[in-house]
């Protein structure tokens, strides 16, 4: 491993562990004076790092992603250019001398532009089940599948079409319902919030045959999951409060505020020979917890 390759992957490093805007912007007005090179923003990373920045929240650092971004692409697409000529003025100086054959992108195991995401187009993948529809889907589940793996491309070419395959089969046909279960998969397979749903079929830990039938809610992150939970459980709680009359008491101590002025009611909420559930609501801070 080159120098540039390991000083760029710890500002790689220092750029994912930066707890602010402002140490962001430092590290990044590093790399853009940096001079690289395809393969050092491959190897290192950096392309990916500063590429997921350009839609980061804070407008000064989305702004220094693009303009970095845009500063590589245009050094890639020059060395490209000047790569391409030099190998056309060879080839024409030098009768008779054999060119080298193109590296294909199953060759290498990925194919990615300057930010590090990988494309059907960018791999060269094709859906190849002769079907114009289908095999447009099954680009599309590759895109998601590719865009931050590091596995072969035959290997992720193979989940997209075992993706795209089962859907068809549960459906019968690339009717609207098809394409709007391929969409959903799409939708939820790029999330940036969940990209443990994307290397769990990439790595095999689920299938596709299962991923194909699961719901939106199913797909959703742990964190997603937890944050829905809890608002079910806030609304379930506000519905039982709306129906109810709650008697107030001095009984219950609040352990936010301990403060000892709350109302309570009781609602049986499970079977009959359960004891019943009693909610508590503090009227100073609003806190609110239950018991049984």
């Amino acid at each position: 491993m080159s120098e540039e390759v390991v000083e760029l992957k710890k500002l790689v490093k220092q750029l994912q562990g930066a707890v602010n805007d402002a140490e962001i912007l430092s590290i990044l007005s590093i790399f853009k004076e940096k001079k690289v090179t395809e393969t050092l923003l491959r190897e290192s990373k950096a392309g990916l790092a500063v590429g997921k920045l350009r839609s980061h929240n804070s407008k000064p650092v989305s702004d220094q992603a693009k303009e970095i971004v845009k500063q590589w692409k245009t050094a890639v697409d020059k060395a490209k250019a000047r790569g391409g000529a030099s190998g056309a003025s060879s080839h024409n100086g030098t009768a008779g001398k054999k060119v080298a054959t193109p590296i294909t992108p199953s060759a290498v195991g990925a194919a990615k532009d300057v930010t590090g995401l990988r494309t059907s187009k960018g791999d060269g993948v094709k859906g190849g089940t002769g079907d114009s529809t289908r095999d447009k889907c099954v680009e599309l589940v590759y895109d998601a599948l590719a865009c931050d793996a590091t596995a072969p491309v035959e290997h992720v070419l193979n989940k997209a079409r075992a993706v795209e395959a089962s859907v068809h089969t549960n459906i019968g046909s690339t009717n609207t319902e098809y394409k709007s279960k391929i969409r959903s998969l799409f939708v939820n397979l790029k999330d940036k919030a969940n990209p443990g749903l994307r290397a769990s079929i990439v790595e095999g830990s689920l299938a596709p045959e299962k991923f194909a039938k699961m719901t939106s809610q199913e797909m959703a992150s742990e964190e997603r999951k937890a944050a829905d939970k809890k608002i079910q459980e806030e609304n379930f709680h506000k519905s039982l409060s709306a129906s109810e009359k709650q008697a107030e008491t001095d009984a219950f101590q609040c352990s936010r505020c301990k403060q000892r002025k709350c109302t309570y009611r009781q609602q049986q909420t499970r079977s009959a020979d359960e004891p019943m559930t009693t909610f508590v609501t503090c009227t100073v801070c609003g806190n609110r917890w239950k018991f049984s």
